[in-house]
């Protein structure tokens, strides 16, 4: 075919699925794929690599033979023996062609090849991908064209809906072009299988094989035109469908570049295609082997490497992963860095090593008391999705961690701030539970006579089961006294109080305290003591008149002393009335202010005189006076016999 300037506009399929080509997919030979340098409808040839999750790091081994443009096969008019396809329309002019493959990180490979005088195998990429979708692009510049023929490994496979294909005059047996997948939900669907540019009958003949073998002859298109066939779809059409060529005995050309097309109701859709057998003697040129391990030598999921030009391999690692070291296991070439190898072409094999992002993150617990931080090993904790126990130290990709911690009795626990993990650092996270402790002061009897002996208990306890330091003590109102120790040294825990017993003669009403150290919990116990009593007197009066004097004593406020009330009834005036009460006898009493209530006309101012209390006129009533009385006696020796007298 002589190239020619052709605008065609195709229809267009979708949904159409690709099956798998197997490496020798041709029946009769290699039928190549062609790349035009110039005036070709389409500018480029796009086939379509998927890889799938579970097929994620497997070998791609996609391999190409003679990519490059040999000046041997067709140029000035002449074909060499092996002849492949390549034609070169204008002499002494630059012909290149350049593969690149792209995926979801960018490019993988390009590589660029020109002229040279021979047929060779080459490796573009025999490593793995991670999942995601891939496009292998395939652009000639110059005046002709280039065949080439494409594989991939096992389960992989080249998509295309547009593709062109070089069918040679060499080549006598059929030849297998695409394979199409038809699926059931294509059922009243149209199916479109195109060609274009077969430059008429004479040249080839195409057809397809339906599902079951049938043969179905198809349209072979005039020079520069488009040719359909169209099929309705019907259920016994699902299945595969075979696209085949040959080139007939009336062909005036060496060699035909045709273009192929996919559609469903006039939408793209892929078949598969590619897929060739080495011809015999032909040599690898180029042969590239590239491991990218971690430093246990495993394979990274979702790892692959890069290709610059013929000369640069650079790997491809999952975000975080840091570079370790490169390794040229065989072949011709020079470490650069850890990110890449410049090789010579040939048989090169190469080793990239990398690590995971990785840190630490330290966790530890401790006890809050008093002030000290108390180590605590062996309680439990979430981080990361595992359990562990306290201390730990964790290795955890960078990136923020929550940490739970168990509940502890005794305690109160707050979840830490999420620890953040860097990169070859070491993050502490420190969980603190806070002890509750208890004291109480049991007092036993309660309510006693004066000087009676009680015992006072003065109790430390916690929930928390491990042991905590502690220090009882007991203070001790005036009044109080005791022979015996009050303080008391030890630990205490969950079960295990810490405890101090102390007998204290009790001779006033009063309060002691119970003091826990080192946290300084403090609490209190009350004794009350039995008032001490009191007396009364009675006198009568001329004209048959009486007047009475009662007197009471209690016990006051604990260290106010006590309260003393007379109580004083007359049913006749009287002048100069004289209360007896004496102070408690061989002490430095004293008596608090006079309080005084009574009937409104009497005079209610009363005097001190000495052990008396004077009221100048008193009308018949009831007299009601109190006072505070100080003193250091006890309390049996508090009460004093009143008296009157006027």
């Amino acid at each position: 075919m002589t190239v020619r300037a052709v605008s065609v506009r195709l229809a267009v399929l979708s949904g159409l699925l690709l099956l798998a080509a197997p490496a020798a997919a041709q029946t009769g030979g290699t039928l190549p794929l062609v790349s035009v340098g110039d005036k070709w409808p389409q500018a480029q040839e796009t086939y379509v690599i998927r890889v799938s999750a579970q097929d994620a790091g497997k070998p791609l081994g996609l391999e190409v033979y003679s990519p490059t443009f040999n000046l041997a096969d067709y140029v000035d008019g002449r074909r060499a023996e092996g002849y492949f396809g390549d034609e070169l329309y204008a002499k002494n002019e630059p012909f290149e062609t350049t593969f690149t493959l792209t995926g979801p990180g960018g490019t993988v490979l390009e590589r660029r090849f020109s002229l040279n005088r021979e047929h060779t195998w080459d490796s573009l990429f025999s490593g793995g991908l991670s999942a995601g979708t891939y496009t292998l692009k395939v652009t000639s510049k110059g005046n002709g064209k280039n065949s080439f023929a494409l594989r991939v490994a096992d389960p992989f496979r080249l998509e295309t809906s547009d593709f062109s294909v070089n069918a040679r005059s060499t080549d006598e047996d059929a030849l297998l072009a695409a394979r199409v997948n038809v699926t059931a939900d294509w059922v009243g669907r149209t199916l479109g299988l195109l060609n274009y540019d077969v430059d008429g009958p004479q040249e080839a003949e195409i057809w397809a094989v339906q599902p079951g073998g049938a043969r179905v002859n198809l349209t072979p298109s005039e020079n520069g035109r488009t040719a359909t066939d169209a099929f309705r779809i019907t259920p016994e059409l699902v299945g595969e469908w075979q696209l085949y060529i040959r080139v007939l005995k009336t062909t005036k050309q060496y060699s035909n570049a045709i273009r192929f097309s996919f559609r469903l109701n006039d939408q793209p859709i892929t078949g598969s295609v590619g897929g060739f057998v080495v011809p015999g003697g032909a040599k690898i040129a180029n042969q590239l082997l590239v491991d990218v391990v971690d430093p246990q030598g495993r394979p990274i999921p979702g790892a692959s490497y890069a290709l610059v030009g013929d000369a640069v391999v650079r790997p491809v690692l999952p975000g975080g992963y840091v570079p370790v070291s490169s390794t040229l296991i065989q072949g011709t070439g020079n470490i650069v860095s850890p990110t890449e190898v410049r090789y010579q072409p040939g048989f090169t094999k190469i080793r990239f090593v990398a690590r995971p992002p990785q840190g630490q993150l330290q966790v530890e617990a401790v006890a809050v008391y008093a002030g000290q931080r108390i180590p605590l090993p062996g309680l439990p904790f979430q981080v990361g999705g595992q359990t562990l126990n306290t201390p730990a130290t964790v290795p955890l990709a960078p990136g923020e961690y929550p940490v739970t911690p168990s509940s502890l009795p005794g305690s109160t626990v707050t979840p830490p701030p999420a620890g953040r993990v860097t990169d070859s650092g070491t993050e502490r996270v420190t969980i603190e539970y806070r002890v509750l402790t208890d004291v109480t002061l049991v007092t036993s009897p309660d309510i006693l006579n004066v000087c009676d002996v009680t015992q006072l208990t003065a109790l430390a306890k916690t929930d928390f089961p491990y042991r905590l330091p502690g220090k009882l003590s007991l203070n001790l109102p005036t009044g109080w006294t005791t022979d015996y120790p009050l303080e008391a040294n030890g630990d205490f825990s969950q079960g295990v109080p810490l405890r101090l017993k102390v007998p204290v003669r009790v001779c006033r009403s009063d309060t002691a305290e119970a003091v826990l150290d080192p946290v300084g919990l403090r609490t209190t116990g009350q004794a009350r003591v039995r008032n001490p009593g009191g007396a009364n007197v009675t006198r009568n009066v001329q004209g048959g008149a009486r007047a009475s004097l009662s007197k009471t004593v209690e016990a006051a406020a604990p260290g106010q002393g006590y309260v003393v009330t007379l109580v004083f009834t007359v049913d006749s005036n009287l002048e100069n009335v004289r209360l007896i009460d004496p102070l408690p006898a061989g002490s430095a009493a004293v008596r608090g202010p006079l309080q005084v209530q009574g009937p409104s006309l009497a005079n209610l101012n009363p005097q001190l005189d000495g052990d008396a209390i004077v009221l100048t006129r008193v009308i018949p009533g009831t007299y009601t006076l109190t006072y505070t009385l100080s003193t250091d006696q006890p309390a049996d020796r508090v009460v004093t016999a009143p008296d009157l007298s006027w």
